[in-house]
């Protein structure tokens, strides 16, 4: 399974980075296929601390990758522009409003929203985790045009049922959480049980 993940530039970099590190880990994924646009770059770097595109994968990572490989935004000649490509879909987390308008719209004026444009053209899952608060009409419009293209709304909002101790709880549930739609639930993920806060 290849699985592709775009970075856009709204809050949220610790999610980009721990959806990465669990697709490395993971066995069933046999390739990643990582897009960061400019702006998630300047995200990454005042919230991770994480400057420029140099080993910028290992940076995110805490270690060598294996099998995710950069492509860079503009790049729109990259496999993944391509539908015969075989992808399994893509995860765009976070999302921005930008990168939803161009989406929904058709843009693909860079390799991100090809990708994403692919996906839709061939009926692959996209997975869109839109960050923003609150939404304007033009969000919520936007959001509608993609999710009737095919797209999954899948927006940034933590649970609590889980009784999250720490921010790195909430950031592993929701991104445990992408997965399972994904079709690739992860062994420690938390499962709702009846009862189970009383």
């Amino acid at each position: 399974m290849n699985v592709t993940v775009a970075v856009t530039g709204a809050s949220g970099a610790v999610l980009a980075q721990q959806l990465l590190r669990a697709l490395e880990a993971d066995a069933r994924v046999s390739g990643v296929d990582f897009v960061a646009s400019e702006s998630a770059l300047r995200v990454i770097a005042e919230e991770l601390h994480l400057s420029g595109r140099h080993e910028l994968l290992e940076k995110l990572l805490g270690g060598a990758t294996k099998k995710t490989h950069p492509h860079a935004e503009q790049d729109i000649g990259a496999s993944i522009a391509s539908g015969s490509y075989p992808s399994a879909g893509m995860i765009v987390l976070p999302c921005s409003m930008g990168t939803l308008a161009g989406i929904a719209n058709g843009m693909a004026a860079n390799l991100i929203e090809r990708a994403a444009d692919v996906c839709l053209k061939e009926r692959r899952p996209l997975l869109l985790c839109v960050r923003e608060t609150p939404f304007n009409k033009i969000h919520l419009r936007n959001m509608q045009l993609a999710a009737d293209a095919g797209a999954t709304i899948f927006p940034v909002i933590p649970a609590f049922y889980n009784e999250p101790a720490t921010t790195a709880d909430m950031v592993r549930n929701f991104v445990d959480r992408v997965l399972a739609h994904f079709g690739l639930p992860q062994p420690n993920a938390y499962v709702w049980k009846p009862g189970a806060g009383e």
